[in-house]
């Protein structure tokens, strides 16, 4: 069957930059797709790169929509080469829902949501909790280690204060059922050194409070060390996560191959093939996060279908991030 292809690219602002261990980042650039079947139903897809973690560029994914012709085949679909995994996501996603046999029910899925750095998360937090989220994420390795702790041991005391205040009478945070988690990523930007120093203080907060969990710290080395977070892995109880270590599928079958067996995070937009994705989990039973790489709606709802698919241990899906955008 063969497929009308049209093309788009768009741009979105960030209310306030985003910034992490590499750099700071204002605005989000991608591609919307669409594949049109003989029937006349459309199929939407997203490329949203982000190259830094390994995809291709903004100009690679235009370049190679720009050779196609209006009308391709679903060859041309699946052959795409694994140097365009933001292609290979965005066109498969399209296709998929095209051919989809019934709508995916999302509305158990529970997100996470993304604070700002720095000290601007002691005030932010609240507002997202009272949205609902129970699970929070924060960028850590942007200032020093020593103010990123003391701001996080302050961040960790707003929130026992919160939940003890407000919360005494609920059984479910009395009972344990239920707590805030929160996340720390690294995005790589720490030395051996201070993860041990992070994971000393997560281990702390782990065992001293009953409300609150830090739930993973992620990726706190680069992805040359991966024996190193190996052996972290080993030494402290607080769960590790790789994210720009499995940012495509040759990444996360070497680490798997390696003995990784804390967390995944898969960021299905720049990931690659969603097929060779499902593939790959129904032969391995791994402990996976899904996340998102600030893309719209379109990509959202793409990585949000297989997220629902794929989960095994319900953890919270890492796209509460609609709040980062100029609407």
């Amino acid at each position: 069957m063969n497929y009308q292809f049209q093309f788009e690219p768009y741009q979105r602002s960030f209310k306030t930059p985003l910034k992490t261990a590499y750099g700071i980042w204002e605005t989000r650039s991608g591609i919307i797709l669409s594949l049109t079947d003989e029937q006349g139903r459309i199929g939407w897809g997203e490329i949203a790169p982000l190259s830094w973690f390994g995809s291709e560029t903004l100009e690679d994914a235009i370049a190679f929509c720009q050779q196609l012709s209006s009308v391709i085949s679903i060859e041309t679909i699946f052959t795409i080469p694994d140097s365009l995994p933001a292609c290979q996501f965005g066109f498969e996603s399209a296709f998929m829902e095209l051919n989809a046999n019934a709508d995916v029910d999302l509305s158990q899925l529970q997100y996470s949501g993304l604070l700002p750095t720095g000290e601007t998360a002691l005030t932010v937090w609240e507002p997202l909790f009272q949205q609902g989220y129970q699970t929070l994420k924060w960028k850590i390795g942007v200032d020093t280690i020593t103010e990123e702790i003391n701001l996080f041991k302050q961040l960790i005391d707003k929130i026992t204060q919160t939940l003890e205040t407000r919360f005494l009478e609920e059984t479910r945070f009395l009972s344990g059922t239920s707590k805030i988690r929160l996340r720390l990523d690294a995005n790589g930007g720490l030395t051996f050194e201070q993860a041990q120093r992070w994971l000393e203080t997560c281990d702390l907060i782990n065992a001293d409070h009953k409300l609150i969990e830090v739930e993973f710290l992620e990726q706190p080395l680069s992805i040359s060390q991966l024996e190193l977070m190996l052996e972290l892995s080993d030494r402290y109880s607080t769960p590790l996560a790789l994210d720009e270590s499995v940012a495509n599928f040759q990444q996360l079958n070497s680490c798997y191959q390696q003995g990784w067996s804390d967390i995944f995070v898969i960021k299905p937009a720049i990931f690659g093939s969603p097929k060779i994705l499902k593939n790959f989990c129904d032969t391995h039973q791994i402990d996976m996060v899904f996340s998102s790489v600030f893309e719209t709606n379109i990509g959202q709802q793409s990585a949000l279908k297989l997220a629902s698919e794929l989960l095994l241990y319900h953890r919270a899906v890492g796209f509460g991030i609609n709040h980062w955008f100029i609407a």
